[in-house]
Formats: C-alpha cells, structure tokens, sequence
C-alpha cells in the first residue's frame, strides 16, 4: 500500500513541476516546449528512460535510496521577451508550483484530519506534501542543471557564469556523488524541508 501511494504522488508532483516550466516558458514567448508537447499531465512525455525508469528501478531492487530524474523540458532562450527575468521564472516555475501544492494539501489536511480521515488519505497527504517540499528544495540546490543554478548564474559575471553552466554537463553525476556519498551534505542541504514539515505539523495540530 505504502509504494502503491508513493510512486502515483511522486510522479504527479514530478509531472507538475515539468508541466510549471513548459507552461512558463510559453507565457514568456517561447513555445519550444509547447510544440512538443510538454503542456500535459500525461506522464509519458515527461519521463526519462534512464531516470525515470532504469535508474530508479535498480536502485529499488538494491533496497537503496531511490533517485532519479525527468525529462528536461526543452527552452530556447532567445525567445524570451524579458531576458534575464523570463530565464529565472521558467526555472523557478517548477519550484513554485511543488510550494504551491504542498500548501494546498497542508491547508487540507488539517479540516481533513479533523474530520476523521482514514489512514490511507493521511498517508497520502503526508506524501504529497513531504515530496513537494523535496522536490522545491532539492531543486533550488545550486549545482547546474537544477534549478537554482539558473537564478545563481545570473548573478555571476559572464565568464564566470559561463564556466559555473559548463558544470551542467556533469551535473548529474555530482548529484548522485551528492546523495550517495555524502548524505550528510545533503542532509543539511535540505534543513528547510525539516523546518517546513514542523509548521506543517503545528498547522495540523490546531485542527485536533
């Protein structure tokens, strides 16, 4: 039941967050992502092969931590209308959008747990909003290509900020050199989710 719940919410969050980029960048005056049919809560368009699929099921069969990653959704800068700021709210649109939903379901939970909800939905709930946090939070992490990266990017001049992208070409073989061999970094990466689900606790608690 407990995997049954979490491989459904976390593709949905996943998803969502692919669809917020796509769907940011046509607003900015690029349809790259658009054209191919990014634009869509089909999972299918979205998913990687390799780290979607391949990656995440070996590392299952191992009894590891599970990692793994989406299909990028394809932006073409020159595009935009307003550069820099149409480059840093297409990539910070996925973030937004994890925040956001994990909002909703904590504004949820707490009538919803009050109301006597079964142990299923509250397992769901906890979910959702646990792997929204880690999704927004893990992504804002500024090791190019994730998100982050390109807000710091653009703060950086542009030598240096052309050689801070180039890292993007190993960027995920630092990112998986990141969760399974320094965990404790990574931990620490990601205090904010801890302090997040505290007040997500302390909202539920009002409800009891």
């Amino acid at each position: 039941m407990v995997f049954a719940l979490f491989v459904p919410i976390l593709l949905a969050s996943v998803v969502l967050h692919e669809v917020a980029h796509a769907w940011q960048a046509r607003r900015e005056g690029d349809p790259t992502a658009d054209r191919l049919g990014r634009i869509t809560l089909n999972p299918l368009p979205h998913l990687d092969l390799m780290g979607s699929l391949i990656v995440p099921a070996i590392l299952y069969s191992m009894g590891g931590l599970i990692f793994g990653w989406a299909k990028p959704v394809p932006v073409d800068p020159r595009n935009f209308r307003s550069h820099p700021w149409s480059d840093i709210r297409v990539s910070l649109a996925g973030i937004v959008s994890n925040l956001g939903l994990a909002a909703l379901l904590t504004l949820l939970a707490g009538p919803l747990l009050a109301l006597g909800a079964t142990g299923t939905v509250r397992t769901a709930l906890g979910y959702g909003i646990y792997l929204n946090l880690i999704l927004a939070f893990f992504n804002l992490i500024p090791i190019p290509p994730l998100d982050g990266s390109h807000v710091v990017a653009h703060l950086l001049p542009p030598g240096a900020a052309r050689r801070y992208r180039e890292v993007g070409r190993y960027g995920i073989v630092v990112l998986m050199a990141l969760v399974f061999f320094f965990p404790g970094a990574l931990s620490v990466l990601l205090t904010p989710v801890d302090w997040t689900m505290g007040l997500v606790d302390h909202w539920i608690r009002l409800w009891r």
